[in-house]
């Protein structure tokens, strides 16, 4: 199948040829750079090729980009003008799926552009967070040993009278260990479901019988337990802004496509396959 003209080598010759910087006020889209046997190539049109160019040339000098997509253009330019005939199914078709996707997509960035109302925002706000119960954090230690019965000894020791953090250091054998076995805060789903459960279960302060996992036998205290607040609107405000573009983008789609005349009953009986049949483009 025939690949599109790439960047050609005419950018590396370039980098030798610094060209006088350009002006950065706006731009006339329709300036013309360069005629090709009477074809204009616009200063529009090296914007656009520059926009389009493969990430590892972005980051080469101005000068030299401008000077490798001229040539790009002139050369795709004069080669265009030697095509004789009707252009291949592969190229018009191309083209048609392309000026389909850029119109839709101008559609959708209208949409994407819309403003939001603060009604808007902040209902989206209490639905997603006044409406929902707060959530608990935990702030645990625990001690992890291989066996049930060194975990046993363990809650027996510290019912003596033994010091948490300096049992956990000398006996667990989780990574938490030298830190007196502190696994600071974390909410739920943080844990495998066994020790959640476990913890949820406790109160501050205590301390638990043998717990398994499939990592071992754990000794749990509970420290601490505190409510998680909801964010204040402004902390969300691009995330819920972000959210209400996305959903009304998509209810647009759904209500076009809805509104649209659309018949598929052409398509019914085809094999699905044939779509992979790319030589049939040649």
């Amino acid at each position: 199948m025939q690949k599109p003209l790439t960047f050609l080598g005419a950018v590396a010759l370039a980098a030798c040829l610094a060209l006088p910087a350009m002006a950065q006020d706006e731009p006339n889209l329709g300036t013309v750079v360069a005629t090709v046997n009477g074809t204009e190539i616009t200063l529009g049109h090296m914007i656009v090729a520059r926009s389009t160019l493969p990430e590892q040339y972005q980051s080469l000098p101005d000068e030299v980009l401008f000077a490798g997509i001229l040539d790009q253009l002139v050369q795709q330019a004069a080669l265009a003008d030697t095509f004789t005939g009707e252009l291949p199914a592969r190229v018009r078709l191309s083209l048609e799926n392309e000026t389909r996707s850029l119109t839709a997509g101008e559609v959708i960035e209208g949409v994407m552009a819309t403003d939001i109302s603060e009604e808007a925002l902040q209902a989206a706000y209490d639905a997603q967070y006044t409406d929902v119960d707060a959530g608990t954090e935990y702030n645990a230690s625990h001690i992890l040993v291989e066996t049930e019965e060194e975990a046993a000894a363990i809650v027996l020791e510290l019912a003596d009278g033994a010091d948490f953090a300096t049992v956990a250091r000398a006996r667990s054998t989780g990574p938490s260990g030298p830190g007196g076995g502190s696994l600071g805060w974390f909410g739920t789903g943080m844990m495998v479901p066994t020790f959640e459960q476990a913890v949820v279960a406790m109160e501050i302060g205590a301390v638990s019988a043998p717990v398994e996992t499939q990592f071992g036998w754990h000794v749990i205290k509970l420290n601490e337990t505190r409510a998680t607040a909801a964010p204040e609107l402004d902390e969300v405000r691009e995330e819920l802004e972000l959210q209400i573009r996305q959903t009304t983008v998509q209810q647009t789609i759904e209500q076009v496509t809805a509104d649209a005349d659309v018949d598929r009953s052409a398509a019914e009986g085809i094999d699905p396959a044939i779509i992979t049949n790319i030589e049939w483009l040649e």
